[in-house]
């Protein structure tokens, strides 16, 4: 619904029983017994009235692609059997025709594929199969011809070779070139859309390096129809244009870093400059203590500017953490990888690594700027077990995970919800909740959203 919109005794900014009036898409009133013509009215019976929450960091297009895909994650211990069994019924379950497509694949389950043992499986279907860190896809020797039948330049690096020069079906970072020669099938970002609207996000920020203007225009049309109520964030590596309609606002540039091909620095150095004249932040993917030695070496020279940001700051050394808040660079985290991933963190991880990753309490703590989001397709997209893994720090087992890292239940909210007050004059983006805050955090990991508000218009609401 549009319009005007009167919410009555809600508790607002910690203050039970009072009343927000909405008009023309925006906060125009908060207080007691507030009157309005004839205008819509919900009675919140004194759940909390929060600002809509945020995911920080998330690729839409790859979730939409997630419900027509095999998903082996991102918690899943398979044997080979298992996952040889999970692939095979796939291909039967897809049809007799088209790609086979798999996420969320680690190694433990087949150790590393290539596409001669994916053909041993299925060698009469395209595969396509997904590392779950996201940096890998490996084909099968269908799939692998499919692609470069799809155009006719010269093959790039990111398609491994052997010693023998011989094709692997490996794609390393690729996923700009390999979506060019792809079928090309409308993304479903209506599930999607209305999949974070039952939690309550009301805005994401799309980290994806290899969105181009393409993808960014089909998501400016998702956003126009409806389909994707989020008020959207979208990073690229290379350009993108603004769109007039403000279907999305430009963000950081972003920078994906490998250990084991780091960019010259005074070469990455010189894109920062670049970012900085089209106004554009920088946001660095860093997941090991190299990368992060990088990019603080880049800060170092460049400086950080409002906006800069670490994806993941997956590993964290304590003496990093004291130039961290001195840069004032924000680190948005998991904190659903704990539970999500922990137990395989616990295994593999060494003592080192583990007594530094995914940390939350000491940066707040520190002065560090901490965003949170989810990396749905690879984490789960639920902000609400986010919050509850940032409380509890426990793995889906139940064992600790860097226990002193833990946060309050209130200050887990805030890294989704930014920690703002509600305000006259502020738009209108509101998560509802049935019970008071306290009661609704005690209640993590439950997602007891009763409706949200984008823009003044109702996107969720349970029935009574």
């Amino acid at each position: 619904m549009t319009g005007a919109l009167l919410i009555r005794n809600a508790e607002i900014n910690g203050f039970g029983r009072r009343d927000l009036l909405i008009s023309a898409g925006r906060i125009a009133a908060i207080g007691s017994g507030l009157r309005a013509g004839n205008v819509e009215e919900i009675d919140a019976e004194g759940g909390a009235l929060l600002p809509g929450l945020h995911d920080h960091h998330i690729h839409l297009l790859a979730l939409a692609a997630e419900a027509e895909s095999l998903s082996l994650g991102p918690a899943a211990s398979l044997s080979t059997a298992q996952f040889t069994a999970l692939l095979v019924d796939a291909a039967t379950r897809s049809g007799p025709e088209g790609w086979v497509r798999v996420t969320n694949y680690d190694e433990s389950f087949a150790g590393l594929l290539d596409r001669w043992r994916i053909d041993a499986i299925i060698p009469d279907r395209p595969v396509r199969i997904q590392h779950r860190t996201g940096a890998l896809w490996v084909l099968n020797s269908r799939g692998l011809l499919e692609i470069l039948a799809a155009g006719s330049d010269a093959i790039p690096d990111c398609v491994e070779r052997n010693a023998a020069g011989e094709l692997t079906g490996r794609i390393w970072r690729g996923d700009i070139w390999l979506r060019e020669r792809l079928p090309i099938r409308p993304p479903n970002l209506r599930d999607v859309g209305a999949a974070l609207c039952r939690s309550g996000i009301t805005a994401v920020t799309d980290t994806s390096a290899s969105t181009t203007q393409v993808q960014a225009n089909l998501l400016a049309t998702a956003v126009r129809s409806g389909a994707l109520p989020q008020r959207l964030t979208l990073m690229s590596a290379g350009p993108l244009d603004a769109t007039e309609d403000s279907a999305y606002r430009v963000g950081a540039v972003k920078f994906l870093l490998d250990d084991a091909d780091l960019p010259d620095i005074e070469e990455v150095c010189a894109k920062v400059g670049d970012a900085r004249r089209q106004g554009r932040a920088v946001a660095f993917h860093c997941v090991t203590t190299t990368q992060l030695a990088f990019v603080l070496a880049v800060f170092g020279t460049t400086g950080a500017e409002p906006g800069d940001r670490i994806e993941h700051g997956a590993v964290i050394l304590a003496e990093t953490i004291a130039e961290l808040a001195r840069l004032g660079v924000t680190i948005v985290t998991q904190p659903g990888f704990v539970h999500g991933r922990g137990n395989r963190y616990l295994r593999e991880m060494e003592p080192q690594e583990l007594s530094s990753a995914w940390r939350c309490g000491s940066l707040l703590r520190a002065g560090v700027p901490v965003l949170a989001g989810s990396d749905a397709p690879y984490g789960s997209p639920d902000p609400w077990r986010g919050m509850a893994s940032a409380v509890t720090r426990r793995t889906a087992s139940g064992a600790e995970f860097g226990a002193d890292e833990r946060i309050t239940p209130a200050r887990a909210l805030r890294l989704y919800s930014g920690g703002k007050k509600l305000a006259v004059g502020q738009r209108a983006d509101l998560c509802l909740l049935p019970l008071p805050i306290r009661l609704a955090l005690s209640r993590l990991p439950e997602n007891l959203v009763a409706a949200t508000i984008i823009g003044g218009r109702i996107v969720y609401r349970v029935e009574d």
